[in-house]
């Protein structure tokens, strides 16, 4: 026992990185705590594509060129074919997923910020493999982002299967961010994005 004092006086550095390391390869929360504060960096974000010179001489004539149905729990139905003149913000995500719950604070600032402005809809869809287990990780964390799950093929132009990913829709129907991995939605530099697009 006097051996292991003194070891782990001599290493009291290395056995806390040791054991930091085994906490984030067995608890998904520790996980996505640590995945937070790399993404709240902003080196992971994406950002919205500006409309070209040619787009904006056009004007609105853009069409919405994929369509994906998503369905909330008492089964109605949106289609974003429906949603022209309006901001899409889509995240496609699974409860198990470490980057996920990473990102998912930030995604609920976003809501919090822009879930009274008619123009801007929350496509937030869960690919569990069963609906309950979103739901009960939404509870849990006490999210109020709507929980919705595709109703047909979603559309490799929105998501190829990597998780997360997150699209953004500008009042068109084109995409004007696409972006598969974890991102922080919450700051103002994205805000303004969002502003921008509302205000085309």
């Amino acid at each position: 026992m006097e051996k292991i004092k003194i070891w782990f006086r001599k290493n009291w550095s290395t056995a806390i990185l040791f054991a930091f390391f085994v906490l984030l390869l067995l608890s998904p929360d520790a996980k996505a705590w640590f995945m937070r504060q790399i993404i709240s960096t902003g080196i992971m974000n994406s950002s919205v594509e500006k409309k070209t010179e040619k787009e904006t001489e056009a004007g609105d004539t853009n069409t919405i060129t994929e369509n994906f149905t998503v369905a909330d729990q008492s089964g109605n139905t949106i289609s974003t074919a429906d949603l022209k003149g309006k901001v899409v913000f889509m995240n496609f995500w699974a409860s198990w997923c470490p980057p996920c719950r990473a990102e998912f604070p930030s995604i609920q600032k976003f809501y919090d910020k822009y879930k009274n402005n008619p123009g801007v809809v929350f496509l937030t869809v869960n690919l569990d493999d069963q609906v309950s287990l979103g739901e009960n990780y939404l509870k849990k964390e006490n999210y109020t982002l709507p929980l919705l799950v595709p109703a047909g093929n979603i559309p490799t132009a929105y998501f190829n299967g990597s998780l997360p990913t997150t699209v953004v829709l500008d009042k068109t129907g084109k995409i004007r961010l696409h972006h598969a991995g974890m991102a922080d939605y919450s700051k103002a530099s994205f805000f303004e994005e969002i502003d921008g697009l509302l205000n085309e």
